[in-house]
């Protein structure tokens, strides 16, 4: 008599959703993988006393602002004219500008040659 009953699989893995999606109190499905590897506008930013995720803001550190990824995801973004690269953490929303992607810390523009805005890539690091 074999009563093992089969394994059950989450709820996730059994409802395809649409990219960007999220069951509740499973969080977002595609839409971090869908952040995982952008490319676009990018600017840094010097200003302001609080991230919103409640910490002091440092200009000169190598922190980012991004709309959806969780806070204190590491990104590589990589300078597309120039090719350095930076590893930041994003503790912070934004940004708000109209078409870009990405807000940099002044100190993380800085290290990859930015000149207000530039074209970058940003990867999720691992």
């Amino acid at each position: 008599m074999n009563s093992a009953k089969p394994a059950r699989r989450s709820i996730a893995a059994r409802i395809a959703l649409p990219a960007g999606l999220a069951l509740a109190g499973l969080g977002s499905l595609a839409a971090t993988s869908a952040a995982q590897a952008q490319s676009g506008k990018a600017s840094w930013y010097a200003s302001g006393h609080r991230t919103a995720s409640g910490e002091r803001f440092n200009p000169n550190g190598l922190t980012a602002a991004h709309r959806s990824l969780p806070f204190g995801t590491m990104v590589r973004v990589t300078n597309q004219a120039n090719g350095r690269s930076v590893v930041v953490r994003i503790n912070d929303r934004g940004p708000f500008a109209h078409g870009r992607i990405i807000d940099l810390a002044r100190g993380a523009g800085k290290a990859i040659g930015m000149d207000g805005v530039a074209r970058v890539a940003v990867a999720v690091v691992d």
